[in-house]
Parts: structure tokens; C-alpha cells; sequence
């Protein structure tokens, strides 16, 4: 497709009408259909069959791709993101996956997961089904199900979870206790991990 160019037009002078039926104006055709998931018929369509590829010229940049290191396992569909440079205060609850890269003050607490990425910094009491920390956390953090701290991790408060993993090089400084009710058990130092007294 050729770049599109700004013209000056008049009433006496109007801009010609591109042909319908042109080579270029089916395939911008069937290209938003693929976009908008259909073809033209309405059936579903996996992509368009042309011989060229389709581009787009537009004259302002597109914004930034915001893609996000992967945690350990599969992928993680995320409902919210604090991004680094962001600072937030306060009480964040939620039910679904939250990632923070920036700095977050209070309390936090959720029905599912919460990540805190490299340049996370947490000074706040969590509570969370699940706990994944690749930066700072400061205070308490009540996994119901599972916390895991990978290396470039520092948690510095007592830890309360069902289950712990803890890569090589984390840091921790704080009092552990793991199990159900009735089961729990206390660690001052763990496999893997270094604690700091």
C-alpha cells in the first residue's frame, strides 16, 4: 500500500474515489476483517489469502509495547499493573492477577496473585493466595497457598504460607511458619536461600 499523503482539496477540485474493486482496496478490505476476527461473509477466518503482505502507514508512531518479563510457569493474564516509575498508597484489593514493577505503601489484599517484579518495592502487609516476588517486599506476607521468592527477591517481615519456594540468592529476614492449622512449622533459615539476622 502506498503512504498516504495529505492533499488540499476544494469544492471545484474534489479528491478522486479510490476503486472498490482495486487489488489494493480488497486486501485493506479483507485485512480488517482478519482484524476484526471475520470475513467478509461472516464466517471466521484464520487470515487472509493474498500474495502481499499487508502494511499499514500511519503518520503518528505507535505508543510502546508494554511486555513484562514472564514469571516461572506459564504465562499469567494480568487484570492490573503498577509500572515502575508509579508510586501508589493506600488499600489495593483485587480478585484477579496484579504485577507491580513500581513502589507501593499499605495494604494489599486478594483472591488470586500477586507479582512483584524486579524493580517492585512492597512496604506493605500482603495477603494473597499467592505471592511471586522478584523485588522488595517490606512487612508481613500471608500466602494462603503458595509464596515463592526468586533470586533477586528480599522480604524483610515474618512469612506465612502453605507452601515456599526460595531460589538461590534470595534474601529474607524474618520469622517463617508453613502448614495448614495445626501442622505449622517454623524456619529461621531455609535451602536455597540465605536468611540475615
Amino acid at each position: 500500500m502506498k503512504a498516504l499523503r495529505a492533499r488540499c482539496s476544494s469544492a471545484a477540485h474534489p479528491l478522486p474515489m479510490p476503486d472498490p474493486n482495486s487489488p489494493e482496496q480488497t486486501r485493506r478490505r479483507e485485512g480488517m476483517a482478519f482484524l476484526r476476527g471475520r470475513s467478509e461473509e461472516g464466517g471466521v477466518e484464520t487470515a487472509p489469502q493474498t500474495s502481499e503482505p499487508i502494511t499499514s502507514h500511519t503518520s503518528s508512531p505507535s505508543p510502546p509495547s508494554h511486555t513484562r518479563p514472564a514469571t516461572s510457569g506459564p504465562a499469567v493474564s494480568l487484570s492490573a499493573f503498577i509500572d515502575q516509575g508509579s508510586e501508589f498508597e493506600g488499600k489495593l484489593t483485587f480478585k484477579d492477577t496484579v504485577r507491580i514493577d513500581g513502589t507501593f505503601r499499605g495494604e494489599i489484599t486478594s483472591q488470586n496473585t500477586l507479582i512483584v517484579g524486579e524493580t517492585g518495592e512492597i512496604m506493605a502487609t500482603v495477603r494473597s493466595r499467592q505471592v511471586i516476588v522478584s523485588g522488595t517486599v517490606t512487612g508481613n506476607v500471608f500466602a494462603s497457598d503458595r509464596l515463592v521468592l526468586h533470586k533477586t527477591a528480599r522480604v524483610d517481615g515474618d512469612v506465612e504460607a502453605a507452601s515456599l519456594a526460595i531460589e538461590e540468592g534470595a534474601v529474607m529476614n524474618g520469622k517463617v511458619t508453613m502448614g495448614g492449622a495445626g501442622q505449622s512449622r517454623s524456619f529461621q533459615a531455609l535451602s536455597g536461600g540465605r536468611t540475615e539476622e
